[in-house]
């Protein structure tokens, strides 16, 4: 597969190309995004669904420039498909042979489960914190649902719902009494099985929604992949989008380009998520083009291989250069060595592997303050298959670094971490990993050992700088350490 690649996302109401750039096998990360409003399906649903012509000559000159953009990047491989405006006009074909015979690009026009189905694969890949869930992606003509149960996509559904359809038959006409007589048959197609608490919105629309749920709620990280609410609890402020003013949009948080099809899309999804009785929302930054990316990427295969993360690789692979580090063995031991003390589940073991695979990425950028250079960059490298919650906690036992934990270290991201007492464990555990693991590359010749409030830390040659560092680390009350040489 080519090293970078673009994949574009010819829609009803924006192109987008995303530029990927793969770092090993499956590790990837994005290095260039645009957009383009261009309404391709503009004036077309109320005319025979026909592209019309200047429609067209927009979308040309925007894939023109979409090349342009690609050849630059160095990119081997550019993949378009084209969704529901392209689907469903009975020009499509021209406009495709338009395009290749004038830019030598081919569009895949790909159908509604297919469309569906590439947003499920984006979100089982990508999105973390669930394993059974409906993805809802509202575009410019249509919705698509993909039902998604123990990690794997069982179901696909499109509907003829979507935003600038609704705005050209209903509200550009003050048509809005006749919505209800619309929608009821369409969302009648939406099979029971589908129904589920977590709903996954992906989406401009969607994402849109979340974007301003946060701003209300001043919530302290600024990334939308990920950002998850309980819908009894933001219900009342999405109506309100549905038939808000200009004015309470902008106070919003809504940005200026949604105005004309936020109130749409904010309708679809009050009814959509009402069929399916869904309580929890989970918002994906990702749908169709990285769907496509990753069927690409991943073939013959489906999902990345069991316990790997495409993130979590590609920092290493850019950042990292010590190919045989030993802080996750070491943080392994010392977490089952402890376990009978701290009582911590097994999936903060899995956590403290991710934060000691990442500890030491920010000396790439500079060796001075290069704890908190590594917590940076894993808050806003860690893209895919993290919850909020994971990557905070990520990101504030790199930069503690050992260090007593106090409110001020844990700041402004308390609500997203667990009990103090969780921290102070890990915090103490990658910290001794670290320092054995400067002077020890050895696996064999370092173990653990716990008894009576004792970690033994047994080692068969002399390392008396070990001792002095393991002094510094702010350690838990309930552990005292040893250490012994030859073992």
């Amino acid at each position: 597969m080519a090293k970078r690649t673009a994949v574009v996302d010819l829609g009803s109401n924006s192109i987008r190309m995303v530029v990927f750039e793969k770092t090993s096998r499956y590790a990837f990360h994005v290095i260039g995004e645009y957009k383009q409003k261009v309404r391709l399906g503009e004036n077309a649903y109320n005319n025979g669904k026909i592209l019309q012509a200047e429609a067209m000559s927009k979308a040309e000159e925007v894939l023109a420039f979409f090349k342009e953009k690609a050849i630059k990047n160095k990119c081997k491989k550019m993949l378009i498909v084209g969704t529901s405006a392209l689907r469903d006009a009975p020009n499509s074909k021209e406009f495709i042979k338009r395009i290749w015979n004038n830019l030598g690009l081919h569009i895949r026009c790909i159908d509604g489960k297919t469309e569906s189905y590439l947003g499920g694969v984006a979100a089982v890949n990508l999105l973390g914190g669930f394993d059974n869930a409906t993805t809802l992606d509202i575009g410019g003509g249509s919705s698509e649902l993909c039902l998604i149960k123990n990690g794997k996509i069982v179901d696909a559904l499109s509907l003829d719902i979507g935003t600038v359809r609704l705005k050209e038959l209903f509200y550009d006409n003050n048509k809005q009494e006749k919505l209800e007589e619309f929608l009821k048959p369409i969302l009648g197609l939406i099979p029971s099985h589908f129904k589920n608490e977590n709903l996954i919105a992906i989406g401009g629309s969607l994402r849109a929604i979340s974007s301003s749920i946060m701003q209300k709620n001043s919530y302290p990280l600024k990334i939308l992949h990920g950002f998850c609410y309980l819908l009894k609890d933001e219900k009342a402020h999405i109506n309100k989008i549905s038939t808000a003013s200009p004015d309470f949009l902008a106070n919003c948080g809504i940005k200026k380009d949604r105005f004309d099809t936020i109130q749409e899309g904010a309708l679809i999804f009050l009814k959509v998520i009402e069929k399916l009785g869904s309580k929890r929302v989970i918002t994906s930054g990702v749908g169709v083009r990285e769907g496509v990316y990753l069927q690409d990427l991943l073939r013959p295969l489906h999902t990345f291989p069991a316990s790997f993360n495409p993130s979590i690789k590609s920092l290493q692979d850019r950042f990292f250069w010590d190919k045989k580090c030993v802080i996750p063995y070491y943080a392994t031991q010392i977490f089952d060595s402890l376990i009978s003390v701290h009582n911590l589940q097994s999936s903060y073991k899995q956590i403290l592997i991710w934060a000691a695979k990442l500890s030491y990425i920010g000396r790439y950028l500079n060796f001075y303050f290069s704890n908190e250079h590594s917590a940076y960059m894993a808050l806003h490298g860690l893209n895919y298959g993290f919850t909020h919650e994971q990557k905070v906690l990520i990101s504030v036992l790199i930069r503690l670094n050992g260090k007593k934990i106090t409110p001020y270290n844990l700041d402004p991201y308390q609500s997203l971490l667990p009990d103090t007492q969780v921290i102070v464990w890990l915090n103490f555990i990658l910290a001794l990993a670290k320092i054995i693991a400067v002077f020890s590359h050895d696996c064999k010749k370092i173990h653990f050992n716990y008894t009576q409030n004792v970690l033994h830390i047994y080692v068969n040659s002399k390392l008396e700088m070990i001792s002095d560092e393991i002094k510094k680390i702010n350690k838990p009350i309930s552990v005292n350490l040893i250490y012994k040489e030859n073992f």
